[in-house]
């Protein structure tokens, strides 16, 4: 199964995430990401099998272990990629904290033989694929104001026609 490690949003912050989404959507073009299934990945694991699953979710635990809530701060809008492979994303202040919790998850994760994309680290929520930007000024933007997360999850990622749906395997409380 497809599988990522992802800091959930807080209710509070994803509505405001999913406003944001919902203003960008009215001038920009591309395949929005689903309210509700907005997240800042840590780590993508791509395939695991069951004992893949088992093993995530002991790093999981180990690399959460003593760690409290992640403060989140949007710090604006950015892209990756060209052309129709334009990813729109919502900038986090690292923290160190949150630099943490990567560098830990991510470790574990290692240290358990499990292999994930090992780019580096960049904390973001992603909006929208294949996103086309307006020439010119977007307008006035509600940015999501400051708030903790206190959400670690295992999600299963389960690719559909109309974009992924994604499953929690495991979560930890920070």
């Amino acid at each position: 199964m497809r599988a990522f490690i992802a800091l959930e949003l807080p209710e509070a912050f994803a509505d405001e995430v999913a406003a944001l989404s919902r203003q960008l959507a009215a001038v920009c073009e591309g395949r929005f990401v689903a309210e509700g299934n907005h997240h800042l990945t840590l780590a993508f694991l791509g395939e695991l099998d069951e004992a893949g699953v088992r093993s995530a979710m002991d790093a999981l635990e180990v690399a959460c272990a003593g760690m409290g809530p992640v403060e989140l701060v949007a710090e604006g809008l950015g892209t990756f990629g060209r052309g129709r492979a334009t990813t729109l994303w919502l900038g986090i202040r690292r923290s160190e904290e949150l630099d943490l919790l990567a560098r830990r998850v991510r470790g574990e994760l290692a240290a358990r033989g499990l292999a994930y994309d090992e780019k580096d680290f960049l904390p973001h929520v992603t909006l929208a694929r294949r996103a086309r930007m307006p020439r010119g000024e977007l307008g006035e933007l509600a940015f999501p104001l400051p708030d903790e997360a206190r959400r670690v999850t295992l999600f299963r990622s389960i690719l559909e026609p109309d974009g992924a749906r994604y499953k929690p395997l495991h979560t930890v409380t920070l």
